[in-house]
């Protein structure tokens, strides 16, 4: 498993991997408020399929069956937004994404990290194929993910007239 980190959280750390999966992480954030994360949790499903959809066309995954799981803190990896699960045999994976309601951001910034986190996590599975065999490599591997996924949704971003993903 492997953690998205970011300066002065966490850092790198390694654990064990089962299945092939990886999750993420990000810093704390400042406090949400209320009706904001209410509205937020309202429509953050239909967000992340509809991105899910678009990715999953993008990465050339279409022939995967891939779920996005609404998740609370309690049910990832301590100090993880996200988590992948895949069976390469059978072409299906679950993505597990903080769910809405627990960001402590204004509702478009916790969008965009939910995203980058769904992202995050199907760069993985687009590198699943590779071989992997020593910490040092993974540690590589995440950092490539990393940077592809940061750069794939920086260009999205910069191609997509506001007000319509």
């Amino acid at each position: 498993m492997f953690r998205r980190s970011f300066p002065g959280f966490f850092g790198l750390s390694f654990l064990p991997v089962f299945f092939l999966s990886f999750a993420g992480t990000a810093p704390a954030q400042s406090p949400t408020p209320a009706a904001s994360a209410s509205v937020c949790a309202v429509s953050s499903d239909e967000f992340l399929n509809a991105r899910l959809a678009v990715w999953r066309q993008r990465l050339k995954l279409d022939d995967w069956k891939i779920s996005i799981v609404p998740s609370h803190p309690d049910d990832l990896k301590p100090g993880t937004l996200g988590h992948i699960h895949w069976d390469a045999e059978k072409k299906a994976a679950s993505i597990r994404v903080l769910d809405a309601s627990d960001y402590r951001m204004a509702c478009p910034d916790a969008f965009n990290d939910m995203e980058l986190t769904v992202v995050h996590e199907l760069v993985h599975l687009v590198l699943s194929s590779l071989s992997r065999s020593v910490e040092a490599d993974r540690g590589a591997e995440e950092h490539t993910v990393n940077q592809i996924s940061k750069v794939l949704l920086e260009l999205d971003r910069q191609n997509t007239p506001p007000g319509t993903r």
